[in-house]
């Protein structure tokens, strides 16, 4: 499976573009800059969708959809949301097709022209706070709590299956408070579940904090992140929690009758998470040797190999494979027993550890007459033989090991290439190593475009909960309270 498979070291970029395809989690497809998941891919982000989903419902959240559509007037209601997105909408113009005259072909047909065009949506506010607006009469309405899976389009020239992609999976979740301190709340709240889902699930350490003015959402007030540091070194924004204030009740005239019978417009958040996690997930953990899953979002966390030569073999050994699987099972472990005869023992092996799976137990007929089993960790590729006696509460608790072991792997590496810079030129070089740059600035969007225009680091985020320390900006000189976190990034 890994023949002429590079290396991190040798192109971290193919590296990954290989990993994506050869372990059958996404292709590229006929449609310019869109893909097609693959079953293996999809059975992950089922993992990642159901794991979210549970999370929303227990914190109050129901799921609804809205149109995929949007009219194009109800991007020119909220000004900067508009200029936000306007470079990357895909516009429907007309509604009908016709054969072509000299019967080669089909054409638009040109009296088929919308009264108004629609947007593709690259993402749903403007729909969702018109649809509201209906909703909303009285403080009696309030909260709406609100997510929808879904897809959306937002028009890329440059992209990375999984990173950036013209047309994307998401969940976006839109809700409408009584209260400025109740939007608050709610942002920061879908914050900490995001923050939670990525250590927890996905063995992956994140940094919560704050964007800059100039890297928030459009429409924003505030912006809240999530920000993970990739293996070579890159961040990615792996979720964003929105205050909107009131921008989009204004824009849509969104209000309500409060408690002192007065018409208040509704405060209002969005956030979401997308099928970006999916590489964030491949190059967290990822190594040399293919895709490295942690067993909370693996779709196959055992795989059971026999060894045999004869076919009376196999017989005893799916017998005994069988009952181990079934008792697995029943601790909602996922299984599969491999008893292909198409295939050697070698060749699955190097497939399950291609494709991440976490554990693999290979059993022969020696196997059988000792009572034992050989147990191979994807994480640290360590084998070692086990005693069948309890062998499910054994692997139960070795797949806790692995997502600890790949939790602290992870942690390890982002406090080794977290580093602080006090000067300029130590800015420079740094960014220039990759990792995360802990830094002064001086809270100006000039200097920090200034910034991403000589080196492409751009600030990440401004941690919640940060130190203050007083000191001066890395660029400009100026007095500054606070380090912020600088890297280059997806």
């Amino acid at each position: 499976m890994a023949k002429d498979f590079p290396t991190r070291e040798e192109n971290y970029s193919q590296w990954y573009t290989d990993l994506v395809t050869r372990a059958d989690l996404a292709e590229n497809s006929a449609v310019r800059g869109c893909m097609v998941i693959k079953p293996y891919g999809y059975a992950i982000w089922e993992k990642i969708q159901a794991q979210l989903d549970k999370m929303f419902k227990e914190t109050g959240h129901s799921n609804a959809y809205f149109p995929l559509f949007i009219p194009k007037s109800f991007f020119s209601k909220e000004a900067n949301h508009v200029e936000g997105f306007a470079k990357e909408c895909a516009v429907v113009t007309h509604y009908r097709l016709k054969n072509s005259e000299d019967g080669k072909g089909i054409v638009v047909d040109e009296d088929a022209k919308l009264e108004e065009e629609l947007i593709v949506r690259p993402t749903s506010e403007t729909i969702i706070w018109d649809t509201y607006r209906n909703w909303i009469q009285s403080y009696r309405d309030l909260p709406i709590l609100v997510n929808q899976w879904a897809n959306v389009v937002r028009w890329e020239m440059r992209t990375r299956l999984f990173l950036r992609t013209t047309e994307f999976l998401w969940q976006e979740g839109h809700t409408a408070h009584e209260t400025k301190q109740e939007a608050i709340e709610e942002t920061l709240k879908i914050l900490d579940v995001y923050a939670t889902f990525a250590e927890k699930w996905m063995a992956m350490p994140v940094h919560k904090g704050l964007k800059s003015a100039n890297e928030k959402f459009a429409g924003a007030i505030d912006t809240y992140c999530i920000e993970a540091l990739m293996q070579d070194g890159k961040a990615l924004q792996a979720g964003t929690s929105h205050f909107l204030g009131q921008n989009f009740a204004k824009a849509f005239d969104v209000k309500f009758l409060s408690k002192e019978n007065e018409l208040e417009y509704v405060w209002a958040t969005s956030w979401g998470v997308s099928t970006r996690l999916m590489g964030a997930l491949i190059m967290a953990h990822s190594d040399d040797n293919g895709l490295v899953l942690p067993p909370k979002l693996a779709p196959i966390q055992v795989a059971i190999v026999p060894i045999y030569k004869k076919p009376e073999q196999l017989e005893a050994i799916s017998e005994k494979a069988n009952i181990i699987r079934k008792n697995l099972e029943a601790k909602g472990i996922s299984v599969k027993y491999d008893d292909r005869t198409t295939f050697k023992p070698g060749w699955k092996f190097n497939e399950y550890e291609f494709k991440g799976v976490p554990v693999r137990l290979a059993i022969g007929p020696r196997d059988l007459e000792n009572g034992t089993v050989e147990v191979a960790r994807r994480d640290t590729l360590e084998k070692e033989t086990y005693q069948l006696t309890d062998i499910e509460s054994k692997i139960e608790h070795l797949l806790e090991k692995i997502q600890e072991n790949l939790y602290n792997k992870a942690l390890n590496f982002r406090e080794e290439n977290t580093l602080k810079a006090d000067t300029w030129e130590e800015f420079k070089a740094l960014v220039e190593k990759g990792g995360f740059i802990l830094a002064h600035w001086d809270g100006t969007t000039e200097t920090e475009l200034k910034i991403k225009e000589e080196t492409k680091a751009t600030i990440r985020t401004i941690p919640l909960n940060n130190k203050q320390e007083d000191g001066k900006c890395i660029y400009s000189g100026k007095p500054s309270k606070e380090r912020v976190i600088f890297a280059k990034a997806y």
